[in-house]
C-alpha cells in the first residue's frame, strides 16, 4: 500500500550561495501531515565541510556554524545522501522550502551528484514532487492578501522576507537563518495561507507540477495569465498578466510581460537611436534575454520549477486588477501589440541560452550532460561499495566526469581506499581548489574584521560571539592549507 501524502518542510544553510562550488552545513526539516500537524520528530543535521573549501565569512557570520562544527558533530556527505534518500525522499512526500527551487534544491543536486547518486530521482519518482512557497507568497499577497499582515521595508517598500512575515503576524521565529528555525517559520507561514486563502493555497498546490503548469500556459492554445515572479518589480508585489509567445530551450516557454506596450519600447528606442541616447548597443527586438541588462519584459517560465501563475479570472474578483495595478484593457492593447510584431517573435524565438564551456572540475560538472545505463549502473555500485572494496574498484566508465569524480569520493568519504598516486592527484586538485578560493575568502575576512574593530557589529551577535566566529574561521584557514603551504 502507497504511504499517505505528506509534506516535508526542509531549509539549508551553506557555506556560501554557489551550489557549484559551495556545500551544504545544516540540514533541517520536519514531515506534516497534510493539515500540518508534526509527523514524527525534526530533522536537524550538521554536514561535514570537506578540507577542500572555504565558507564565505559572511555566511558564517550570519549563521554561527564553523567547520570545525560540522567536522565534529556531523554527517559525512556520503551519510547525508543515504539519510535524505531513505528518510526525507519517501513515497509521496511533497518537499517543499522557500525560495528553494533556485537555493536549496540546487544544492541538494549538487550534493547527489558528487556522491554518485542520481540528482534528480528525489523530486518526483514514487509519487514525490517539490513546492516552493516563495512564488506562492508573493501571489498571496499579489492577489489575497486579506487576513495576513504584510511587512514592508522602512523605505515602505513591501517584501517578503520570511523573519519579516513571521514578525507581522506574531509568528514565533526566534533565531533566523538558523535551518531548524526557518523550517518551523515557513510550517506556521503556510498554514497561514492555508487557512486564510484556501481557495488560491489548493489551486497553486494542485499546479504544482509542470503539466498542470503546461495546461495554463502553452503555445497550443496561447492565453494571458496571471504570472508572480521575483524577477517583475516589487512595486506590484512581484506579479503581472504575461503571455507565452515563443519556445524557448529544454522544452520551456518565452513569456511577455503585458504590462508594457511593444509599439511604445520599439518606438522609444528608435528615437534614442536617432538622438545618440540608446543605453544599450543592441536595439529593443535584437537584445538577447538572457542578458543581465535585459528588463525582464520577456523571460522564460520554466515548467518544472514551480510557477506561481493562475488564470486571468483571478483577477475578477476581490478588486484583482486594482492590486496589480492594471486593467483588462491595458492587457488587451499590449497583447494586440505584441501579436502585431511577428518579427520580434520571430526573433525571440530563435535566441538561445548561450552554450557554456563543460566544467573543468568534475564536481561542478552536473549540468554537462545525463549519465547512461552503463554508467548508472556503476554508480550504484560505488555507492554499495565500502573503503576495502573501493580500493581495488576500477570501474569502466564511459563518461569522462566519473573517474576524477570517484576519485574525490574516495578522498573524501574512503581516504584508506586512495593509493599513492591518487593521494598525490588528490592533494594537487585539493591545493589548486584551495588556491582559487583563497583570495575571496581573506578578502571578505579582512572586510569583516574591519567593520567589527571601527566598533562595528554583525546581526545581534556579541562582540565575543563575532571574536570567536573569526578566530575559528582564521584557524580552519591555516588547518587545511596543503603541506608545502
Amino acid at each position: 500500500m502507497n504511504p499517505k501524502p505528506t509534506y516535508y518542510f526542509y531549509d539549508l544553510e551553506t557555506s556560501g550561495l554557489n551550489p557549484r562550488l559551495d556545500r551544504i552545513m545544516q540540514f533541517a526539516g520536519q514531515r506534516t501531515d497534510l493539515d500540518f500537524n508534526p509527523i514524527g520528530e525534526p530533522d536537524n543535521i550538521l554536514v561535514a565541510l570537506a578540507d577542500d573549501t572555504l565558507p564565505s565569512p559572511g555566511a558564517i557570520m550570519v549563521t554561527g556554524i564553523t567547520p570545525q562544527s560540522t567536522r565534529q558533530d556531523g554527517l559525512t556527505e556520503r551519510e547525508f545522501c543515504e539519510f535524505l534518500l531513505e528518510k526525507v525522499a519517501t513515497p509521496n512526500t511533497t518537499i517543499m522550502g522557500y525560495n528553494s527551487v533556485r537555493f536549496d534544491d540546487e544544492f541538494v543536486r549538487h550534493t547527489l551528484w558528487r556522491n554518485f547518486h542520481d540528482p534528480y530521482e528525489w523530486q518526483w519518482k514514487d509519487g514525490r514532487s517539490r513546492w516552493d512557497l516563495l512564488d506562492v507568497v508573493r501571489l498571496t499577497r499579489a492577489l489575497r492578501p486579506e487576513g495576513i499582515n504584510w511587512p514592508v521595508t522602512p523605505e515602505g517598500r513591501p517584501t517578503n522576507r520570511l523573519e519579516l512575515i513571521t514578525k507581522e503576524n506574531n509568528i514565533s521565529h526566534e533565531h533566523a537563518h538558523d535551518a531548524l528555525s526557518d523550517v518551523c517559520a515557513l510550517i506556521a507561514v503556510t498554514k497561514l495561507i492555508h487557512d486564510k486563502q484556501p481557495q488560491l493555497f489548493d489551486f497553486l498546490y494542485k499546479h504544482r507540477n509542470k503539466r498542470d503548469v503546461a495546461d495554463l500556459v502553452n503555445l497550443d492554445n496561447p492565453q494571458p495569465f496571471v504570472y508572480a515572479t521575483g524577477r517583475y518589480p516589487s512595486a506590484t508585489c512581484h506579479t503581472s498578466v504575461a503571455y507565452p509567445f515563443a519556445p524557448a530551450d529544454n522544452g520551456n516557454v518565452l513569456v511577455f510581460d503585458l504590462r508594457y506596450n511593444l509599439d511604445e519600447l520599439l518606438k522609444g528606442e528608435a528615437d534614442a537611436k536617432a538622438a545618440g541616447t540608446l543605453d544599450f548597443k543592441k536595439p529593443f527586438h535584437e537584445r538577447d534575454p538572457w542578458e543581465r541588462s535585459f528588463q525582464p519584459i520577456v523571460k522564460k517560465l520554466q515548467y518544472n520549477h514551480c510557477p506561481a501563475v493562475a488564470p486571468l479570472g483571478v483577477l475578477e474578483k476581490h478588486d484583482g486588477w486594482q492590486k496589480i495595478d492594471l486593467t483588462l484593457d491595458q492587457v488587451q492593447k499590449n497583447l494586440k501589440s505584441l501579436l502585431a510584431h511577428p518579427e520580434f517573435i520571430e526573433r525571440m524565438a530563435k535566441v538561445k541560452r548561450p552554450d557554456y564551456p563543460p566544467s573543468v572540475d568534475p564536481e561542478s560538472a552536473l549540468y554537462d550532460g545525463f549519465l547512461d545505463d552503463h554508467d548508472r549502473l556503476l554508480c550504484s555500485t560505488v555507492r554499495n561499495n565500502g573503503a576495502d572494496d573501493l580500493a581495488d574498484y576500477h570501474p569502466h566508465f564511459l563518461d569522462d566526469r566519473l573517474p576524477e569524480l570517484l576519485l574525490h569520493y574516495k578522498a573524501k568519504n574512503c581516504p584508506s581506499a586512495l593509493a599513492g598516486d591518487e593521494i598525490e592527484k588528490w592533494e594537487a586538485y585539493r591545493a589548486k581548489r584551495l588556491a582559487d578560493q583563497s583570495p575571496r575568502f581573506l578578502e571578505e575576512l579582512q572586510k569583516i574584521q574591519q567593520t567589527l574593530g571601527r566598533g562595528g557589529s554583525w546581526g545581534s551577535r556579541s562582540p565575543e560571539d563575532c571574536a570567536y566566529l573569526l578566530e575559528e574561521l582564521h584557524l580552519w584557514y591555516e588547518s587545511i592549507q596543503p603541506a608545502d603551504y
